[in-house]
């Protein structure tokens, strides 16, 4: 057995039974104490530990979807349990067995046949359909830390992209991405990136126009909206679908919010092409723009509110610079063409009578703009969130309570009242070394890997690409959340060698040169916060089951690489995983100390199978963003040159970019209904967060059941555009246009706009002839029909909510889904 390998979590059992002698008997079984004599010493000889809960009936763990307790038998996850005082649980945490003991688990280390008898760089070509060779964890540990140890000496640090994005496991220790750059950093440095798929494009203009990235910002407390907001407006959101979800592990207060609002009768306006989730649960009014155009909308909006005289010319002249820029632009004074209600419907397609309405019941209420982050995952994506903001200044009740905007109600329950006791800080990435490449934009990896030397613009500044190498995968899966899927596999090819560490045979891993098998976060032992916003938890993440096949965990995994290239007690700081939890226990323990909340020792909290549940003062429940700085804009103002929200941006203006002026704007995206590639292709695509798994997370157990259609990810379309193409619900449809093609099966619904199509994203790329370009996806994999261009030279932003297509019912031969099969060798 290696030394890195997995073992049982080690406690002081002495150090336990310290000063709790009614416990002195009790025998240690699996790491946790029965719950009976855990409850008796608890009420015996700690009272003081009221934010302490104990788990009911199994082994506390959590997930991005949820804190829940494992129940185990004869070493195997058999189900779940929801902690008891998760407000609104959702069944994506029953998969978690299916996680464990799914059956495309990767098992053994594996080596892609051509690289391994040839070397780095041989027939890139065949990854995704080459046969696969089992080595042992000593030959794979030697062959990634070999490649890293060249490339560093023979081309520097820009070599290997290690950047890793993506949704990783939850656990601040086993922290993939973060362990991969703590050990890239200490070995020479990578290629990192800058930004993110979710918000690429928000929050760097949100920078320039108030100060902050704004979009994973706390909001105005629930309670408050609660209490005070006369009209909610979800702007391109489906919070009841998106908050089942969150970064840490989900607090699920963001939906008794909403219920509350739907209980109360607030009045709510759902403006989205599709009827969604959440417009039907909160029985929202619905507005169905075009997609894509929702920058024009909020013009025609915003022209109603000015020439009606229903703004705040006082809060504009106090909290705002620019307007009268921004005005010029709004009455045609700078472009000859005013952007009345009537321009706005010709390009939304809204009526002008609709939109003036809307205006006027915005200024008439206290109103409450929710946006969601679609709208910015768009060709001039910068655009709808500055003009959001821009017309919640016109209406002027930014900082008041119930009023202003928000844009993460629907993002792991923004709004949830912040409570009082401490944070867990997780590992570090450490410092990079002084000779650091500069980091790319996120979503522009494809375009850095085939053209190296190429220099884009970036939120004002310069980035080169350099030639990479290597690509090394920790904790994301880019074949599924990277724009035009079959453009990303030929920009794989001009990689030498693709390291992926991973649990499963997702698409990233089967276009892998070396596989590392992974351990979900049920076999290992880790700490996380619970509540993104609220900080209301603590919970510890207990080993459930041992460690599948050969799978190592995280932390293991980078300590033997780190072995094998000479830093390897810089990485550990000489600290086992115990050593390490309880370091970052005994840290949140010492601010909890400092904010009078009482926590036992960590060897008694591991063993109790207690989590935390701080408390929240009544204060927060009030919190109301922005109330600062209405009151006193010159002692508290934004992180903005002028300290004031910026309609008009000198900043971004002195950039001279064509694609982002100085004040919001309409700009006619790449592709739309109304493009010239709309004559070929007439439908607008619409994706979204599908509702039974989180992006690609889940795709592989049996929820999926519950969301495809004829074993395919899902097409919603409108019964006139079906109707057109003799396509009936259940049908197989081939989407395409030219960028791809994919197999998915049709639900025909009223609920989407005409001329629109809605498919989800994160279905396993799945093509049915892999050495074939364009070959049709038989799992119905969105991104093979998404362009691949940056949101604009401000943001670089991915575009991957949009794209023009066609659809036909499909008449081929049947096709068997293989997305979430074994490949040949493994």
């Amino acid at each position: 057995m290696s030394v890195f390998e997995q073992q049982p979590l080690k406690l002081s059992r002495r150090r336990f039974l310290l000063g709790t002698s009614a416990m002195a008997a009790v025998p240690l079984l699996s790491g946790l104490w029965p719950k009976s004599a855990l409850a008796e010493a608890i009420s015996q000889a700690l009272p003081q530990f009221v934010v302490l809960r104990q788990a009911q009936k199994g082994i506390l763990t959590a997930a991005h979807w949820g804190a829940f307790e494992a129940i185990v038998e004869n070493g195997k996850m058999v189900g779940v349990q929801p902690v008891s005082d998760d407000p609104y649980p959702n069944e994506l945490v029953t998969m978690a067995p299916y996680q464990v003991h799914a059956k495309n688990r990767i098992k053994y280390p594996m080596v892609r046949k051509s690289w391994l008898e040839h070397g780095p760089g041989s027939h890139p070509e065949l990854r995704g359909s080459d046969e696969w060779v089992r080595v042992s964890w000593d030959k794979a540990l030697d062959l990634v830390s070999g490649q890293i140890a060249r490339l560093q000496k023979e081309f520097g640090p820009q070599s290997i992209y290690a950047g890793s994005y993506g949704w990783k496991s939850v656990g601040l220790l086993h922290n993939a991405r973060t362990l991969l750059q703590r050990l890239m950093n200490l070995s020479g440095g990578f290629l990192g990136y800058a930004g993110d798929y979710s918000t690429g494009a928000a929050q760097v203009i949100m920078t320039h126009v108030v100060g902050s990235m704004e979009v994973y910002e706390q909001q105005t407390a629930w309670p408050n909206v609660i209490e005070n907001t006369q009209l909610v407006v979800m702007w391109g959101c489906n919070p009841m679908v998106t908050l089942k979800n969150s970064w840490n592990v989900p607090d699920h207060y963001g939906q008794t919010g909403f219920e509350a609002l739907k209980k109360k009768g607030t009045r709510i306006i759902s403006i989205d092409p599709v009827h969604n989730d959440s417009a039907k649960f909160v029985n929202a009014e619905w507005i169905a723009p075009h997609p894509y155009t929702d920058s024009a909308m909020l013009l025609g909006i915003a022209h109603t509110l000015l020439t009606e005289k229903l703004h705040n010319p006082d809060f504009i002249k106090t909290y705002t610079v620019g307007f009268d820029k921004f005005e010029q632009y709004l009455m045609g004074k700078t472009d000859g063409e005013e952007k009345t209600a009537e321009w706005a419907e010709a390009i939304c397609g809204i009526k002008a009578d609709t939109l003036r309405q809307l205006a006027r019941d915005m200024a008439k209420n206290r109103t409450m703009i929710m946006g969601g982050w679609g709208i910015q995952r768009q060709h001039h994506g910068e655009q709808p969130h500055w003009m959001l903001v821009t017309v919640a200044s016109m209406l002027g009740q930014i900082g008041l309570p119930g009023g202003g905007f928000g844009f993460s109600y629907h993002y792991s329950s923004g709004g949830s009242p912040t409570a009082k006791g401490g944070i867990v800080a997780g590992i570090s990435a450490g410092k990079a070394p002084k000779n650091s490449p500069t980091p790319i934009p996120v979503a522009r990896i494809a375009e850095c890997l085939t053209s190296p030397g190429k220099t884009v613009d970036f939120n004002g500044n310069k980035v080169t690409y350099p030639e990479v190498k290597m690509i090394y995968v920790s904790g994301g899966n880019p074949f599924h959340q990277h724009q035009d899927t079959n453009n990303l596999r030929k920009a794989y090819g001009h990689a030498e060698t693709v390291v992926v560490n991973e649990p499963y045979w997702t698409a990233t891993a089967k276009h892998a040169d070396i596989v590392l098998p992974v351990t979900t976060s049920y076999e290992r032992n880790d700490l996380e916060m619970g509540g993104d916003y609220s900080q209301l938890y603590v919970f510890p993440m207990h080993q459930c089951v041992p460690p599948q096949f050969e799978a190592r965990n995280d932390f293991d995994i980078f300590a033997g690489l780190a072995e094998r290239l000479g830093v390897h007690d810089a990485f550990t700081a000489g600290k086992d995983e115990t050593q390490w939890l309880k370091g970052m226990y005994d840290d949140m323990k010492l601010q909890a100390r400092n904010a009078r909340v009482a926590l036992p020792p960590f060897d008694m909290f591991w063993a109790s199978n207690n989590y935390v549940r701080f408390p929240v003062p009544e204060a927060n429940t009030q919190w109301v963003r922005f109330a600062d700085f209405r009151e006193n804009p010159l002692l508290n103002p934004l992180g903005t040159p002028s300290g004031k929200i910026e309609i008009f941006s000198d900043t971004i203006a002195k950039m001279n970019y064509s694609d982002c002026k100085g004040y919001p704007s309409w700009m006619p995206p790449h592709e739309w209904y109304k493009a010239e590639i709309a004559e070929k292709y007439p439908l607008s695509l619409n994706t979204a967060h599908a509702t039974n798994r989180l992006h690609s997370q889940l795709d592989n157990t049996p929820l999926r059941d519950k969301h495809a259609v004829a074993d395919r990810e899902a097409i919603m379309i409108n019964p006139q555009d079906a109707e057109k193409r003799g396509i009936k619900n259940g049908d197989l449809v081939r989407a395409f246009n030219d960028r791809g093609q994919i197999l998915v099966g049709a639900i025909v619904s009223e609920d989407i706009r005409s001329g629109v199509v809605r498919i989800s994203e994160g279905a396993w790329f799945d093509p049915a002839n892999p050495d074939e370009d364009k070959s049709l996806c038989k799992n119905g994999n969105v991104n093979c029909l998404t362009f691949d261009i940056g949101s604009s030279s401000l943001a670089q932003g991915n575009c991957g909510q949009m794209a023009q297509l066609d659809i036909e019912k499909y008449t081929g031969p049947v096709l068997k889904n293989t997305a979430h099969d074994v490949p040949t060798g493994a």
